[in-house]
């Protein structure tokens, strides 16, 4: 299975180093969890979700690893400052105000999920309602506030 594994490597990365990483990362990682393997199943494609996965994984660490290099390069010292935000300080007078004037489990629901970057769950718990309810509420938010805002744009657009 190895030439199968380091061609497919190759067709994904293009690049003869990387492939042949990829290809000792898929076997050691296919070693790790062989008990997972089945018996009698199609070893091939689970050998080749395994090099897909490791492939992936690596992409998205090296897109993370890029966009950290990049603040580090114009901010040496961005990594002591903390990312976080206070939410309600990023927004427009006109988009607080709209915000507040949403009903109160509409705005808590947006708060919490947009501004605030909760989880679905992390935000029902908070508010004590089940997932489905943040999930409505949350749609429900929205669509007030896009209509809220929509005559508000195009006002600011004829001035």
């Amino acid at each position: 299975m190895l030439p199968e594994l380091r061609a497919r490597a190759l067709r994904l990365s293009r690049c003869p180093t990387v492939a042949d990483d990829l290809v000792q990362d898929t076997v050691e990682r296919a070693m790790r969890f062989e008990e997972n393997y089945i018996p009698g199943t199609n070893a091939r494609a689970w050998l080749f979700q395994i090099l897909f996965s490791v492939f992936i994984t690596r992409c998205r660490r090296s897109r993370r690893e890029s966009r950290a290099l990049g603040s580090l390069a114009s901010d040496p010292v961005a990594w002591t400052t903390p990312d976080v935000a206070a939410p309600m300080a990023s927004l427009t007078p006109s988009l607080r105000r709209h915000l507040s004037d949403l009903p109160e489990s509409f705005r808590k629901a947006v708060e919490l999920v947009d501004l605030g970057e909760m989880s679905y769950r992390d935000a029902a718990d908070q508010m004590g309602v089940p997932v489905g309810t943040v999930m409505s509420r949350l749609h429900r938010g929205r669509k007030l506030l896009a209509a809220a805002l929509t005559p508000a744009q195009e006002s600011q657009l004829a001035a």
